[in-house]
């Protein structure tokens, strides 16, 4: 039998890293690890986040740039700060709703 996986975070979530100082929107998850060896042999044994969890593609900034992280579930927590994200592709995958949360643009149907 498989073991079904439940993501503790939401597409449009925004999230923060427990250890790195950045922050980010959620906008993909892998239920298990997807990514290459070459990315994850490098990360310290100690560090190395398992493989059998949810993995989170981020829209993510720092304070000196924006970028995509791919970051295993243990490893971030929920954003509270309430300052919205400034990455540039946030306008192009999300809207903002009147609670200031991050959804999928709505369809207009003519």
């Amino acid at each position: 039998m498989s073991k079904i996986t439940v993501a503790k975070f939401n597409i449009g979530q925004a999230v923060s890293h427990r250890m790195a100082s950045f922050r980010g929107v959620v906008f993909d998850i892998d239920p298990e690890f997807k990514n290459s060896e070459e990315w994850y042999q490098p990360i310290p044994a100690d560090l190395r986040p398992r493989k059998d969890q949810p993995f989170y593609h981020v829209l993510a900034e720092n304070s000196e740039t924006q970028y995509i992280a791919y970051v295993s579930e243990q490893s971030l927590m929920p954003d509270v700060s309430d300052e919205p994200v400034r990455h540039p592709q946030i306008e192009l995958m999300f809207e903002m709703d009147n609670a200031g949360d991050y959804r999928w643009p709505s369809i207009k149907m003519n």
